[in-house]
């Protein structure tokens, strides 16, 4: 370590980032500025251990159990997720220790597989898909997404870059938000929590796009789906126990909503003997609305900055703050 930078912070890329993506992100940031020799990414559990107690700032796709026990200078963690919920949130408050996520990142590639669900759903595209795959001629009348109403429940980032192509191809938005002063313009109608159900029965299309928090664990059950109604569709890029699961697989078996897509569920992998693999209303897609050969370029921007924030003695300004 060279005595020009020794007073920077210690960046640490743990294990968990994943080596080949790790080796990626590190040479972005030593490329955006960020001192060589302060900037470590480990391939290996015992990488991470070896350099755990001297990091001032880690990097995690997921936290190793107890590291933090071992991270004595520690004092900012950094998710590559957007969800924080599979973090010690509390823990790392206690511990005074800043927590960003990647709020951001995935609102395009997520943004456009919310429009590809709700395309596949009005021309029956994944209908159409299964008579191919039978070789069976059956022709089909399509819809059109002008003029339906998508309701959007967290209107963050993917939520509203799902507004804003909604809103091109002529959709009426309505967004569910704790934050009503900060819904983006491009939502035409905004309601809070307590109007969820409301927005249930206005929607054609319903987007969960939220956090999981105490909050919104079981936020659509059976009263929500039965408000969506026979014309409506579920779609959870969000997290899986955002909705009960349960109670959504009887409502798709009994066609009390139209249909569902989901990239997310109650358990990862989505089981062999889950129903949802047989239903004929439901497009599964495994927990993949997020990827694109962008991510590690904008996680290095997000990274960049906020370390520059702690350097500067300036937690509260980075970037995504959570605690």
């Amino acid at each position: 370590m060279t005595d020009e930078f020794a007073d920077q912070p210690a960046l640490l890329l743990a294990h968990t980032v994943g080596p080949d993506r790790s080796a990626d992100l590190r040479d972005r940031l030593v490329d955006a500025g960020l001192p060589a020799d302060r900037v470590v990414a480990a391939a290996t559990p015992a990488e991470t251990d070896e350099h755990v107690t001297d990091a001032d700032g880690l990097v995690v796709g997921r936290l190793p159990e107890n590291l933090l026990d071992r991270a004595d200078s520690l004092r900012w963690v950094q998710a590559l997720s957007s969800g924080t919920d599979y973090l010690p949130v509390d823990d790392l408050a206690d511990r005074g220790v800043a927590l960003t996520n990647s709020a951001g990142v995935h609102a395009e590639p997520i943004g456009e597989q919310v429009l590809g669900y709700l395309l596949s759903f009005e021309r029956d595209l994944h209908a159409l898909a299964r008579q191919q795959a039978e070789s069976r001629w059956e022709r089909r009348e399509g819809g059109e997404l002008r003029g339906k109403t998508v309701g959007i429940v967290g209107v963050g980032a993917i939520g509203t870059r799902v507004a804003e192509l909604a809103t091109a191809f002529g959709m009426d938005v309505w967004g569910v938000k704790r934050d009503l002063d900060s819904m983006p313009a491009v939502v035409d109608e905004s309601r809070g929590p307590e109007d969820l159900h409301e927005v249930c029965l206005a929607a054609d299309y319903l987007v969960l796009a939220c956090p999981l928090t105490d909050e919104t664990e079981g936020l659509i059950g059976g009263d929500e789906l039965r408000l969506l109604g026979g014309d409506g569709v579920l779609v959870n890029v969000a997290r899986g126990e955002v909705c009960d699961q349960d109670a959504l697989v009887g409502a798709l078996r009994s066609h009390l909503i139209r249909g569902a897509a989901l990239d997310v569920f109650e358990e990862e992998p989505l089981p062999t003997d889950s129903r949802l693999w047989d239903l004929s209303n439901v497009i599964v897609t495994p927990h993949m609305a997020g990827s694109t050969p962008h991510k590690t370029e904008r996680w290095s921007e997000i990274i960049a900055e906020n370390y520059r924030r702690l350097a500067e003695g300036d937690p509260d300004g980075m970037r995504n703050r959570v605690v």
